[in-house]
């Protein structure tokens, strides 16, 4: 066993130790200056040289082009589905496509604010596979195309994010990317807006981070409130409200310890080795198995199913005791999930993989 835990939650989830070490040193003092984070005025000039080193960290680490924005909001995931069409429906129809639980809501919550139309889903396939967007019904001239494109429930992916322009779409592409962002590059030629929480990724709970090109700037609803207008919080340079301060400074240490480790491509390339380790083990265990379509499973969060489901209590005991935490599926699917996010060393998964092995050994 670990001297800690290995926590395999999907959010919140765990933190690179040496980020939750530093932080726990500066709690009080903060570059000695007498006070901690969560006590500082977010417009004073100790915060904002945090927060501006975290916004050029994370623009450097993911190359975000100059006419892109970066913004703190707060509010997560769920709120985003709101803000996204209050800010770029235009009282248009909003393509959808629906691969997964989180997409799903994010469809329901956008019909609150504009016209929503389901250009593809895989509901009906119990969401084990990606869409074939070749063959999605795209509305004529939609606002935007969202897309979920990591199903943290799920466990799907979308590996490479489609060329709207290649399929006869004029929208920008919107997507959720909660689950995986700073997991692996982004093609921003492909983006018009990026959103996740940051408490998979990125740091706590209590930040949501957007990436929004410059030209979708200023399209907001009449009903937009002003905090959610991104016009007005790029324009106050995330200042416009009192930002999530402690939230925004952890992240800026998780974007300097990806720095660290090599930027993201280093760290993309670990995600495939740790997913394909885990993947290997399922899909070669009599005892295991995941149901996702080999060409669509997520590296970040990997479901699999005892197949013999009377034994899922004690395998979730026996992962306690062995320092493997938080592997209980989600209640809408059941089964395990394990949450193998930048955060979860190599270490991490050889030692599940290894209880897994045992445990199948004992029990078959």
């Amino acid at each position: 066993m670990a001297t800690r835990p290995y926590n395999f939650s999907a959010g919140p989830a765990a933190m690179p130790e040496a980020v939750l070490q530093r932080a726990a040193s500066e709690l009080t003092s903060w570059n000695g200056c007498g006070m901690g984070v969560m006590e500082m005025s977010h417009r004073g000039p100790e915060f904002m040289s945090i927060c501006e080193q975290a916004e050029s960290d994370l623009r450097e680490l993911l190359a975000v082009p100059k006419h892109f924005q970066i913004l703190f909001m707060q509010g997560g995931g769920l709120a985003e589905n709101a803000i996204v069409p209050l800010n770029l429906s235009r009282g248009q129809t909003a393509d959808y496509i629906v691969s997964g639980s989180w997409s799903e809501k994010s469809r329901v919550e956008a019909e609150r604010y504009c016209t929503v139309n389901v250009a593809a889903s895989t509901q009906e396939q119990g969401f084990r596979q990606l869409p074939d967007l070749q063959h999605a019904r795209f509305s004529s001239s939609p606002a935007y195309v969202h897309l979920c494109s990591n199903e943290t429930i799920d466990g799907v992916e979308f590996h490479t994010l489609p060329e709207l322009a290649a399929l006869g779409v004029d929208a920008p592409l919107v997507i959720d990317c909660s689950s995986h962002i700073a997991s692996r590059p982004v093609d921003w030629s492909r983006v018009g807006l990026a959103y996740g929480g940051a408490q998979k990724n990125l740091g706590p709970a209590g930040l949501t981070l957007v990436v929004v090109r410059d030209d979708l700037l200023g399209q907001a609803l009449p009903a937009c409130p002003s905090a959610f207008n991104y016009k007005t919080v790029a324009a106050n340079r995330s200042m416009f409200n009192t930002p999530p301060t402690f939230a925004i400074y952890m992240a800026g240490l998780t974007f300097q310890w990806l720095k660290e480790q090599g930027g993201i491509s280093e760290v993309e390339a670990r995600n495939i080795q740790k997913a394909k380790l885990l993947y290997g083990f399922i899909d070669a265990s009599r005892l295991y198995e995941s149901r996702v379509r080999p060409d669509s499973r997520s590296r970040m969060n990997v479901p699999f199913f005892l197949r013999d489901e009377s034994l899922d209590d004690a395998f979730l005991q026996g992962a306690k005791e062995a320092g493997l935490l938080q592997l209980k599926g989600h209640k809408s699917v059941g089964g395990m999930r394990a949450s193998i996010y930048n955060a979860m060393p190599l270490e991490g998964v050889q030692a599940l993989v290894n209880y897994m092995r045992q445990f199948e050994s004992a029990n078959t």
